[in-house]
């Protein structure tokens, strides 16, 4: 049951940073508000369904991994990814406001 509840709270944990990397964001607009909370969550659960079936939980002196290791990839997965979408999505919105702005 302990293993269940280090699920939600990663969950729970990583999902609000997520929602604090959308919000601290200045250009926030160029991506939706859920890219990086679901990225985060998604990589979150992927990472502690492994960690946990590694048997990491249940080992003394690492029962810490399914608690820290999925919030800190789901951090680094969401900072990453919502950096790369928003470059990409800004160089392409120039690149189309120039071509209307041409004719």
């Amino acid at each position: 049951m302990e293993t269940v509840w280090s699920l939600v709270i990663d969950v729970i944990v990583t999902g609000g940073i997520g929602f604090a990397l959308w919000a601290a964001d200045r250009r926030h607009g160029k991506y939706g508000i859920m890219l990086p909370v679901a990225l985060g969550v998604v990589v979150a659960c992927l990472a502690w369904i492994v960690v946990v079936a590694a048997g990491t939980g249940y080992l003394t002196g690492l029962i810490w991994m399914p608690w820290v290791v999925p919030m800190a990839l789901g951090l680094v997965v969401s900072f990453a990814v919502t950096k790369l979408i928003e470059r990409r999505r800004e160089k392409r919105d120039v690149a189309d406001l120039t071509r209307l702005l041409k004719g």
